[in-house]
C-alpha cells in the first residue's frame, strides 16, 4: 500500500495509506457522496444524522453526531481515513482525531468549493474518474439555470427557532438562494440570531422555513405570517439548500421548481 499526501480545505496537509480502506464520515452529505462514489464496503462509520442512503444508513455502525462523535467507538474502527467539515464538526473533537487519525476537512461556501471537495475526496478515495463525471454533471446542471439579477425577490431562510436563527452571507445556503432567484436580506455573515422585534424590522417577499436543522413544521407558517402577512411563507428541503456533495444533483430541479410556488 502507498501512502499519498493531499491538502483538505483548511490547506493542512493530509497523508493517507492509498487507496484508503476504512473510511469514516462525519458530515451527511460527504456520506452520502462516497457512497454514490461506490465505496460501499469501505465505509466502516457515519453519524446518526447520515440517513442517506437509507438502506446504507440502517447497516453501517454509527459514530455519535456530528458535534458529539463518540471518539472511543472511531478508536474501535480504526480508520484509514476521516473525512469531516469545519462548519458541522466541533473543532476540539477535530484536533483529537487529528492526532490520531488521518483527517481531511472541507470548508464549503459555494459550488466551486463543493466541486473541489468531490474531486479532491474522489482521487483520495481511488474514485477519481467518478468524481470528475460527477463534478461535470453538476456544474452542467447549475451553469444552465438563468439568473437575472435585477429581478431577485426579497428572502430571508430560518434554520432555527428559539433563538431566531437566520443564513447570512459567507454560507453554502445563501449562494444556493441565488439560484432559486432570490436575495438574502441578512447581510450579517454566517447564522446572526434575531429577536421578534428585529424580525419585525425586516419586509422579505419570501420566506423560508428549512425541514433542517430545527424541523419547522406547517404550524410554524401561521406564527410567521402574523409578523409578514404579505410575504410567501414556505417550507423548504434544508438538504437541497445545504447538501454540497452528490445531493447538489437533485437540488437544481428543486430549485428550478420552487419560484413557481412563490
Amino acid at each position: 500500500m502507498n501512502t499519498k499526501t493531499f491538502k483538505d480545505q483548511l490547506n493542512r496537509t493530509v497523508k493517507i495509506n492509498f487507496p484508503p480502506k476504512r473510511i469514516i464520515s462525519l458530515v451527511p452529505s460527504q456520506t452520502e457522496l462516497l457512497f454514490d462514489l461506490g465505496l460501499n464496503e469501505y465505509i466502516v462509520g457515519i453519524t446518526k444524522f447520515c440517513i442517506h442512503p437509507k438502506d446504507k444508513f440502517k447497516n453501517t455502525t454509527k459514530i455519535g453526531g456530528t458535534k458529539n462523535l463518540d471518539l472511543n467507538k472511531i478508536r474501535e474502527l480504526k480508520p484509514d481515513l476521516i473525512i469531516g467539515n469545519k462548519e458541522e464538526n466541533q473543532k476540539e473533537e477535530i484536533e483529537i482525531l487529528t492526532k490520531e487519525f488521518p483527517v481531511w476537512m472541507s470548508d464549503i461556501f459555494n459550488i466551486d468549493d463543493a466541486i473541489n471537495m468531490i474531486e479532491t475526496i474522489g482521487e483520495m478515495v481511488d474514485k477519481k474518474q467518478e468524481s470528475i463525471n460527477l463534478s461535470k454533471n453538476i456544474l452542467q446542471f447549475f451553469n444552465n439555470i438563468s439568473i437575472n439579477e435585477n429581478e431577485l425577490k426579497s428572502t430571508i431562510y430560518f434554520i432555527w427557532q428559539n433563538p431566531n436563527m437566520l443564513a447570512g452571507q459567507q454560507t453554502f445556503i445563501n449562494e444556493m438562494l441565488k439560484y432559486c432567484g432570490l436575495k438574502n436580506l441578512i447581510k450579517e455573515n454566517r447564522y446572526p440570531t434575531f429577536s421578534d422585534l428585529e424580525l419585525k424590522g425586516l419586509n422579505p417577499e419570501v420566506v423560508f422555513l428549512s425541514s433542517e436543522p430545527y424541523p419547522f413544521k406547517e404550524k410554524h407558517i401561521k406564527n410567521f405570517q402574523q409578523i409578514w402577512p404579505y410575504a410567501k411563507i414556505k417550507l423548504v428541503d434544508g438538504e437541497m439548500f445545504s447538501w454540497y456533495g452528490s445531493r447538489l444533483l437533485k437540488a437544481v430541479s428543486y430549485f428550478q421548481n420552487l419560484p413557481k410556488s412563490f
